[in-house]
């Protein structure tokens, strides 16, 4: 049985509209927020066709939320898994792709590339790019060291350059900004950094290969979802609607 303390409870008196909750790790968020979700639907605060949204970062958390409301709704003599969903950020975005990937500008039979092949994927683009530009490691390797001798180094460079790559990449996806973009940009300001130059061409043909499978990543999935809402005003609507409360 769950007992809050003065604090949890204050949380349990949440009725409606937005609501921060700071809190360390091991303070019982995932039990207070579990027992709120079941206390709004065993309380009659969603209708049939509505649902409690609980949206975590790690497919732990995931499980652990999903035993604990299963676990709250049990004892209230309720239905287990009605009246609420819980999904990761990029499940939830998923899951809005899916039902509209027409506004997102991807065919309904589209996939998600996992991590281990984005990670091939950048690896063969970086790959290709040094062997296009074998000048660029002049510039950042000792001038002595010749990697065609040196093994080590020259996986050390490699594994250097595509780490650059990749964060490059990821944190262009989060500012949603496009390959095409980026290149207008340095153009504008008259950019012309060697590295930055290999991050925005291998972004290029990541980008590009993902098209050719017809897939998107993680990192794409928010971003998506992001236009698939700002596209759809009716849809949102809905969304809304189906999910009055998000935790």
């Amino acid at each position: 049985m769950f007992k809050p303390r003065p604090m949890q409870a204050e949380i349990l008196k949440y009725q409606g509209g937005k609501m921060g909750v700071a809190a360390v790790p091991g303070s019982g968020k995932t039990a207070t927020l579990s027992a709120l979700a079941a206390q709004l639907i065993t309380e009659g605060s969603i209708y049939d066709d509505q649902e409690i949204l609980i949206v975590t970062l790690v497919n732990s958390a995931v499980d652990n939320f999903s035993t604990r409301i299963a676990s709250f709704v049990r004892d209230a003599a309720l239905l287990e898994n009605m009246g609420y969903r819980v999904r990761t950020l990029h499940g939830l975005a998923h899951d809005i792709v899916r039902e509209r990937p027409d506004l997102a500008g991807l065919s309904e039979q589209f996939s998600i590339l996992d991590d281990n092949e984005a990670s091939r994927m950048i690896e063969g683009a970086v790959a290709a790019y040094l062997r296009e530009h074998p000048e660029l490691a002049e510039q950042y390797v000792d001038p002595t060291i010749d990697l065609q001798k040196e093994p080590k180094t020259h996986k050390n460079w490699n594994e250097t350059v595509t780490s650059i790559c990749a964060n490059f990449i990821s944190q262009a996806k989060d500012l949603q900004i496009e390959p095409a973009e980026l290149r207008e940009k340095m153009e504008k300001n008259h950019l012309s950094d060697p590295l930055l130059e290999m991050a925005v061409q291998v972004y290029f043909e990541y980008q590009r290969g993902l098209r050719y499978r017809g897939s998107v990543d993680f990192s794409d999935l928010v971003r998506l979802a992001h236009r698939v809402l700002s596209s759809d005003r009716e849809f949102l609507e809905r969304l809304r609607y189906r999910w009055p409360y998000i935790l």
